[in-house]
């Protein structure tokens, strides 16, 4: 019987999330790794936006040149699907800990050796091609640390907190997005010719000792509990991801399109959308500004999404996001096309709020479709794929439809819609996991 002077404590599931130290140490990795990963790789497409068309596709036409620099791009996110599947498969079946250990410092390698490449000017066609191999190396990394960062706090976090824990690996993306773009901007102010010779390779160069501080502290956290229960039974997994395609492929199906939803705001937004104000008349380093302060707004809704995911569930929040987005499509695109900073800065801000209250609960709400045996493989090739699909294609296809249409806006605009109405028909298909015994989920 409980003491008047003892009241009972909390259970497991309502207590603090932050209460104990080693939850801190898993969150601040969650955290810190992704900050790493997305300021490499958010690096890279601000450079495409920016200064790799006239520096590795040099001779081409403007409009040329930045479709080629934007296929790059999208060769690292159509690389991150690989990643998910390579890395898931390690994952699942020796640990997430060791795993995103690995994927950090491949993502380093890549990062630095993008920062010492020779331009066309110096080696010709080699050089887009050195390029894009490690483009393709930045994508296999990041493909395979987004799962493993989201599990690592989504596995180890009480049951009430899994949303508000799982964000915190996408937190870390906003702040990797506000570094990359706030770095690259300091080099912008350089005089033109030092900022094209030299100048534009620091910030990757400074990958480097980012890498070895988020090595620190993700050495020191410990193994996922349900994956260290996984390996007590000795469940069989040898190749997850072909039980995930035969067993969970609709599972895989509405995790993609649930993370179509944010990437079709991103690519339109923070990487079209930057280019295209640009070549507008918006000036560079206003715009990367505009674009690290809209950041910092969806870091902000990436918590409160979390935390209202863990209130009223995942699907109301992402639902209200899609619609948000959608309804807010056309003033965006028109913003981004006035071609001034100003015009660009309200676009960007509207855009990555929308972009950060799905981001809150999009972490747990994939994880929770996949049991733990396969989740890694699970939320990996879902989540990658739609950033494959979304950020990759999207600058591509934007670039290429106003081309074909003359600059108008309105095929663009309907698209966008379209496509995020069909992200918002695939969420609501789903079961809410926000209850659910993340243990006992087999599907």
């Amino acid at each position: 019987m409980q003491s008047a002077t003892h009241p009972p404590r909390p259970s497991k599931t309502q207590q603090p999330i932050f209460q104990s130290k080693e939850m801190r140490r898993i969150l601040a990795s969650s955290f810190i790794g992704n900050v790493i990963e997305l300021y490499d790789f958010m690096l890279y497409a601000t450079a495409a936006a920016v200064v790799f068309g006239p520096l590795f596709f040099a001779g081409q036409g403007s409009a040329i040149a930045t479709i080629a620099s934007f296929g790059t791009l999208a060769v690292g996110y159509f690389a991150r699907p690989l990643g998910g599947i390579l890395f898931g498969h390690f994952g699942d079946r020796f640990g997430r800990k060791t795993t995103l250990v690995v994927s950090m410092t491949g993502m380093g390698i890549a990062t630095v050796a993008i920062g010492l490449l020779p331009t066309a000017a110096q080696i010709g066609p080699a050089a887009p091609i050195l390029l894009v191999a490690a483009r393709i190396v930045q994508g296999l990394a990041v493909g395979g640390e987004w799962g493993g960062a989201v599990l690592i706090a989504f596995e180890h976090a009480p049951e009430k907190r899994r949303g508000y824990a799982a964000s915190f690996a996408n937190m870390g993306s906003g702040v990797g997005v506000a570094l990359a773009t706030l770095v690259f901007s300091a080099f912008t102010l350089l005089p033109e010719d030092a900022f094209l010779s030299w100048g534009w390779r620091v910030p990757f160069l400074l990958s480097f000792a980012l890498i070895v501080v988020g090595m620190v502290i993700r050495l020191s956290v410990s193994e996922s509990p349900v994956f260290q229960d996984l390996e007590r039974r000795a469940e069989a997994r040898r190749v997850p991801v072909i039980e995930v395609l035969s067993k969970h492929s609709r599972s895989v199906v509405l995790g993609l399109f649930g993370g179509l939803s944010i990437y079709a705001i991103a690519g339109m937004v923070a990487v079209w959308g930057l280019s295209h104000a640009i070549e507008a008349g918006a000036d560079a380093t206003g715009a990367l500004n505009a674009k690290a302060a809209a950041a910092v707004g969806a870091f902000v809704m990436t918590i409160i999404g979390a935390r209202l995911s863990d209130r009223i569930g995942r699907k109301p929040v992402l639902l209200a996001g899609v619609a948000l987005g959608a309804a807010f499509a056309f003033p965006i695109l028109y913003l981004m096309d006035a071609g001034t900073v100003a015009g660009y800065a309200a676009a960007v801000i509207l855009g990555q709020l929308i972009q950060g209250l799905l981001l809150g609960p999009i972490g747990a709400f994939i994880a929770e479709l996949f049991p733990t045996r396969v989740r890694y493989t699970g939320v990996s090739v879902a989540y990658q794929g739609a950033s494959a699909i979304g950020s990759g294609l999207t600058p591509v296809i934007a670039s290429g439809l106003l081309l074909l249409s003359n600059g108008s806006l309105v095929l663009l605009g309907i698209g966008w819609i379209g496509g995020l109405l069909v992200c918002g028909f695939a969420i609501a298909m789903t079961r809410e996991g926000r209850e659910a015994n993340i243990q006992d989920i087999q599907q």
